[in-house]
């Protein structure tokens, strides 16, 4: 259900600006969310042991997953959503993204020494939107991992997003949080914590159960 209607919302969305480090092109907003600042500090501790990538290694796991240029301009968002979807994972937010030069700088600031980083810059910057989004579900940070596949994707396993899609490790679609902590500092990089939906899909109980 979800596969159609947010690739449906990132496209026709009525724009929303932020004072922010990005430039929104379009908002889609979940169930009912309303957007708030693009920019939320890294590392947002909520009450109690959560943090905005909710609580790791239970069902409220959450997860910082983005579509990158080339799959936008490749029209694969929608297919790609379908696959979180039929896994059973929650989609609780996305929107589309032009992100602005600092935002992209901190995003990868763990690359900044690579040379390739001020070329990776770029492209992330060039004006064709990101989609970010946060899928929420049991595992979803290390399930995720393997879904998106390698980073390279001449060794990703067949079957994943980048061993179906992708051919290049510059053009290699998807990014995808590779741990709690980079999952807290990403989606609290890219959302707000009002931006981030709770809701429970009807067959949540179903699909998250362990007996």
């Amino acid at each position: 259900m979800f596969a159609k209607l947010a690739s449906t919302m990132a496209v026709r969305a009525a724009p929303r600006m932020f004072a922010s480090r990005a430039v929104p092109v379009a908002v889609a907003t979940v169930a009912g969310v309303a957007g708030a600042s693009l920019l939320a500090a890294p590392l947002v501790q909520l009450e109690g042991p959560r943090t905005i990538a909710g609580e790791y290694k239970t069902a409220g796991e959450r997860s910082f997953i983005m579509i990158k240029p080339d799959g936008v301009s490749r029209q694969l968002v929608g297919k790609i959503i379908d696959r979180f979807e039929s896994r059973g994972y929650k989609l609780v937010a996305i929107k589309s993204v032009v992100p602005s030069e600092e935002l992209a700088r901190e995003h990868y600031a763990d690359l900044s020494s690579r040379p390739f980083f001020p070329a990776l810059v770029q492209y992330i910057t060039q004006g064709t939107p990101v989609i970010a989004m946060v899928w929420e579900g049991k595992d979803v940070i290390r399930q995720g991992r393997r879904m998106v596949g390698a980073t390279n994707p001449l060794e990703a396993d067949p079957g994943s997003v980048r061993g179906q899609y992708a051919v290049s490790v510059g053009r290699n679609i998807i990014h995808a949080s590779d741990g709690f902590d980079s999952a807290t500092k990403e989606i609290g990089l890219w959302f707000h914590e009002k931006e981030l939906a709770t809701y429970e899909p009807i067959t949540w109980s179903q699909v998250m159960a362990d007996n």
